[in-house]
């Protein structure tokens, strides 16, 4: 049995997931709400911003953190240490496939393989079910628009702004059918909307 899945996106009145202030504070805070035991993300996500966990100050691993678990099917991620004593996980997973280039033989990272040319998302899940994970918080516009196209998504939630961003659109693929679990309404415009994704 897989753990419940929660997809968690800020995004534009455009569904754009960038080119606009994302309110941070306020999608963090929210995110608590699941008290995840994994938080799922992919590798862009990570090479995006690795300039930035380097240079953050390394406050050691959170022993009650979840448990952070990387996508990372062409070994992109250097940065596993700097993740790792960021002081919001309590340990880094890196998620590869068999044809992820080989790793230095002195790597201390956790790994998990699964597929062939890219990580198997149902696969993941469920050995992590198997390990006691109950609830997986996804926080990737690519990777939630993967997992709602295989059907893994339990409960998608959206922060959005009230700005039009321009772009593309984070989710383009086939019809979903949702339904509404919960709206809260900001201050300053910010809408909080919860959904439960049909099966």
């Amino acid at each position: 049995m897989r753990p419940h899945v929660v997809a968690q996106l800020a995004v534009s009145l455009d569904g754009a997931t960038s080119g606009f202030d994302v309110d941070l504070a306020r999608f963090y805070a929210l995110a608590t709400l699941w008290q995840e035991d994994v938080t799922l993300i992919d590798a862009d996500t990570i090479v995006a911003q690795e300039n930035e966990v380097r240079a953050a100050p390394r406050r050691g691993a959170r022993a009650d953190g979840p448990l952070l678990a990387v996508a990372d099917d062409r070994a992109r991620v250097h940065t596993w240490d700097s993740l790792r004593e960021l002081g919001y996980w309590s340990d880094v997973l890196a998620l590869y496939a068999d044809q992820t280039p080989a790793r230095p033989p002195d790597a201390t990272t956790r790994e998990l393989v699964t597929g062939y040319e890219e990580v198997d998302l149902l696969e993941i899940l469920t050995v992590l079910g198997r390990r006691g994970v109950q609830t997986v918080r996804v926080d990737s516009p690519a990777l939630t628009r993967t997992c709602l196209d295989q059907g893994l998504v339990d409960e998608l939630a959206l922060l959005i702004h009230p700005v039009l961003a321009g772009g593309v659109s984070w989710y383009d693929t086939p019809r979903l059918h949702l339904h509404h679990a919960g709206t809260e309404v900001f201050r300053d415009g910010v809408i909080w909307i919860r959904y439960c994704v049909a099966i």
